[in-house]
């Protein structure tokens, strides 16, 4: 565990010093903000405690203790009562969860109705698959199954970049069967250029600052693409509303 807090503070030294990056998430943390509901906003996988600089009320948790996040706990089993969230956020965490559909059978459980899974992952792409498969320090296995219920023992911080691809791609019938309180209300593929030119929080970076906005105004001209080009996905998703009583 000392290893993991460690992981944690570097991190967060990284995101002090590390202007391109702290650009990047601060964009990123403007398109949660657009989904998520006010409430109780509780944030699973908090690091280096990033998000409460955009909302200093969320309750902000990880596996590990740090003194900036307000709670220890494991996302397959939540320690909260029943419908106690209006949100969950999450940010670069489902793909390292040993055992994803727990998490989304707790969500359903802990959230209100109408409360919302705010996440964002990795996407795996034609354009981004080469960077992920050799030049990131986490894995992609694709012949795994995300809906297994047996929690395996695994180093927390080592993820499957492929979990999102395969959960919201490849198996998206299965998703929506196993889980039909939740509906898709949005989903966005995303970053082509100014993502991985900024090294995230692992390599040094190869974008001089006065070349963001102009790659970001090429981005935007490459949106068509990104199914095909995107490092990341946005997904929203919504807990059905309960039906009034007396209603039929």
């Amino acid at each position: 565990m000392e290893a993991s807090a460690a992981i944690l503070a570097e991190r967060r030294c990284k995101w002090q010093s590390k202007k391109i990056l702290r650009k990047l998430y601060h964009k990123w943390y403007s398109q949660i903000g657009e989904w998520i509901r006010p409430g109780v906003v509780l944030e699973l996988g908090g690091g280096s405690g990033n998000l409460k600089e955009h909302f200093p009320d969320a309750v902000s948790s990880d596996i590990v203790f740090a003194p900036w996040l307000d709670a220890v706990l494991d996302a397959h089993k939540l320690p909260f009562r029943s419908e106690t969230f209006d949100d969950i956020v999450l940010f670069d965490v489902l793909h390292h969860l040993s055992a994803p559909v727990l998490f989304f059978r707790e969500a359903d459980r802990v959230l209100k109705p109408g409360g919302r899974v705010v996440l964002m992952e990795p996407y795996v792409s034609w354009g981004s698959y080469f960077v992920y498969r050799f030049l990131h320090a986490e894995g992609m296995q694709w012949l795994v199954d995300p809906f297994e219920t047996n929690l395996t023992r695994k180093d927390a911080f080592q993820g499957n970049q492929a979990i999102p691809r395969i959960i919201f791609e490849n198996e998206r019938e299965r998703f929506e069967c196993s889980f039909p309180d939740f509906k898709f209300l949005e989903e966005r593929r995303l970053e082509t250029l100014l993502y991985p030119l900024s090294g995230g929080f692992h390599n040094p970076s190869l974008l001089p600052s006065t070349l963001y906005r102009p790659l970001e105004l090429i981005e935007s001209v490459l949106k068509p693409l990104n199914r095909y080009l995107a490092y990341r996905i946005f997904i929203v998703l919504e807990k059905a509303m309960k039906p009034l009583k007396g209603w039929h």
